[in-house]
């Protein structure tokens, strides 16, 4: 769809790129935004094309150019970026008269296709590459709407509000698997490590967020399915910083269904009823550790 006032912002999701079109009248009020303010992605990138007879800016970008990330379901590769609008003084230096705004942006490609064997027709296939087929675990994160039926399309949320995260593996052929979260930080920029930092899960399964009075966050037991976890987090923003923006990176691992979970594969969350830790599955033991934060085997 052509970018114009009723539709400011049109998507073009190419073989190798992604076509972002503009229209400067962003906000739909006959006021034209300033090609300056208008960026692509955490990296800033900027327009490759202007119009002056259509007020339209084009940016084009390689699908891992920019700062996008790349999200893998069992059926899709998504790669994902935003369109940032920051407004600048012009003029008066003191003051501006549009919001800052951010548009998210997604170009979804099918991971399966039909295609003819025509042209190739293979006499044998080795052992080792048959084997790491097999052995490929596809992992997700995502953001779901509040009855956990989809995926949800808008990634804004208003403090007060609940973050529903669902982890899934996808094991193909492989033995049957549970999931776990081993950990989850909140950071200010892609870097896990950068500071601030904020441990959302920690302790190899604690979900940590959940032991403040005045947090519900919790995993939700019992599991839709061994190989999905999804849990809660209470939305938050980092206390002196006026970004609203926040990264939150997830460390996600398996272990075979039938190896009861351990201080090391576990998902505990803090019950408020009975001011105690509990266990999504396993034995209540395996949790005491989210406590003292020391969780290791023992023997």
């Amino acid at each position: 769809q052509a970018a114009s006032p009723l539709h400011p912002v049109a998507v073009q999701c190419q073989e190798a790129q992604m076509v972002v079109t503009v229209h400067r009248d962003l906000f739909g009020t006959g006021r034209l935004v300033r090609t300056a303010d208008l960026t692509l992605g955490p990296a800033a990138c900027q327009p490759a094309a202007l119009s002056a007879a259509d007020n339209t800016v084009t940016f084009m970008a390689g699908l891992h150019e920019c700062g996008s990330t790349l999200q893998m379901t069992p059926d899709s590769l998504i790669y994902k970026t935003s369109l940032f609008y920051k407004p600048t003084p012009t003029g008066n230096l003191v003051i501006i008269r549009t919001n800052p705004a951010v548009v998210p942006i997604e170009c979804h490609y099918p991971r399966r296709n039909n295609v003819s064997s025509n042209a190739i027709r293979p006499t044998w296939a080795p052992f080792h590459s048959t084997l790491s087929a097999e052995e490929k675990l596809v992992f997700s994160l995502r953001l779901m709407n509040d009855d956990w039926s989809a995926e949800r399309l808008s990634n804004g949320f208003q403090l007060g509000e609940s973050l529903h995260f669902q982890a899934e593996v996808s094991s193909g052929n492989h033995v049957p698997l549970r999931l776990f979260v081993d950990d989850c930080v909140a950071t200010l920029t892609p870097d896990r490590n950068s500071s601030p930092r904020y441990a959302l899960i920690d302790l190899n399964g604690c979900l940590v967020d959940g032991r403040s009075d005045e947090t519900t966050s919790a995993f939700v037991s019992p599991r839709p399915r061994q190989e999905t976890l999804q849990f809660m987090v209470d939305v938050f923003k980092f206390a002196g910083d006026d970004r609203n923006l926040i990264y939150i990176t997830c460390h996600l691992k398996v272990s075979p269904v039938d190896q009861p979970p351990n201080p090391l594969n576990k998902a505990c969350f803090f019950n408020k009823a009975s001011s105690l830790w509990a266990p999504v599955e396993g034995t209540g033991d395996i949790c005491s550790c989210c406590e003292t934060g020391h969780c290791h085997l023992h023997g």
